[in-house]
């Protein structure tokens, strides 16, 4: 018998969920979801071609869209809580969800982003959210594009998570990571985190050049809140204390428009917010694996006759 779709996981979740208020680890409430669908032993060893349970990996699916949805978070690594609006919903829905409640669920947030701040523009450049098509109406090979992009933002969405929840250190050093992989600085040691209190508003700094006459200057900012005009102001004050000629702004958050105005009001500044960051991590390999789908297609010069 064929482990249930994601869709059946997402009562069982929210239900356990609203049975332990303080939150619970994703391992408990992939448990919990198994033993109120009955999963049988032979359920629970299914793999899917990653090597993940199948189980744990549709039971995440149905996190995502509850999180999606505003009724659950990941208050911190591997731990799954619900929101005020998820225990009210709780409350206010018995069980069991209609079919069509659920159903709502499972396929009415697929676009919703995460953690976008509500006075955040984006910023040129970056991709709108493509259109979701229907199942019928599109070709496989559609289905296939649509689901990875689907499988990406999932996956964006999960490192936001991540680097909201590591120490201000250790998000400093990611950054300098990504703009190595960038290509900045001939070696990662040509990148040097020098932030901390009195720092001038100086995250790190990178040489591009082997004698360091040639340097950008870093602020990295691991923020929920949006970043205005204030802080790029601050930041512009650093660099010109440092007579720096280039600054890069990096936040999880997002920018105001009056940030964005003051940025294109001055030469040198480059702004990155949580959306081309977590981009930029998956495209050059930061802080994510990838794995190979081989796709059989019909090599047709191989019948060709001689």
């Amino acid at each position: 018998m064929p482990v249930p779709t994601y869709d059946q996981f997402i009562e069982p979740i929210l239900r356990y969920l609203a049975a332990t208020p303080e939150g619970a680890t994703a391992r408990d409430a992939h448990e919990a979801a198994a033993d109120v669908l009955n999963l049988s032993e032979a359920q629970r060893q299914e793999l899917i071609a990653s090597g993940q349970a199948t189980y744990k990996n549709r039971a995440g699916w149905a996190h995502d869209r509850l999180k999606r949805a505003g009724l659950s978070s990941s208050a911190k690594r591997g731990y799954w809580k619900l929101t005020d609006a998820g225990i009210t919903y709780a409350l206010e829905h018995p069980e069991p969800l209609a079919a069509d409640e659920v159903e709502r669920l499972a396929i009415g947030f697929k676009n919703v982003n995460l953690k976008s701040p509500t006075d955040a523009i984006p910023l040129d450049g970056q991709e709108q959210p493509a259109p979701t098509l229907s199942s019928a109406t599109v070709s496989p090979d559609d289905r296939l594009e649509q689901a990875l992009r689907e499988l990406r933002e999932a996956t964006a969405a999960d490192l936001l998570d991540n680097l909201l929840q590591v120490s201000p250190n250790r998000f400093e050093v990611i950054v300098l990571d990504v703009l190595h992989s960038l290509g900045y600085g001939a070696s990662r040691n040509d990148l040097q985190r020098v932030g901390g209190s009195g720092d001038g508003g100086i995250d790190g700094v990178i040489s591009l050049d082997k004698l360091g006459l040639e340097k950008v200057y870093v602020q990295a900012k691991r923020w929920q809140g949006t970043v205005g005009r204030p802080e790029l102001q601050a930041f512009y004050g650093a660099l010109a204390g440092q007579k720096a000629k280039r600054g890069v702004f990096i936040t999880t958050s997002g920018f105001t428009a009056q940030a964005i105005e003051f940025s294109r009001s001055v030469e040198g500044m480059v702004l990155v917010d949580g959306s081309r960051l977590v981009n930029l991590m998956m495209d050059h390999g930061v802080g994510v694996t990838s794995r190979l789908l081989k796709l059989p297609k019909l090599d047709s010069d191989y019948f060709d006759e001689e």
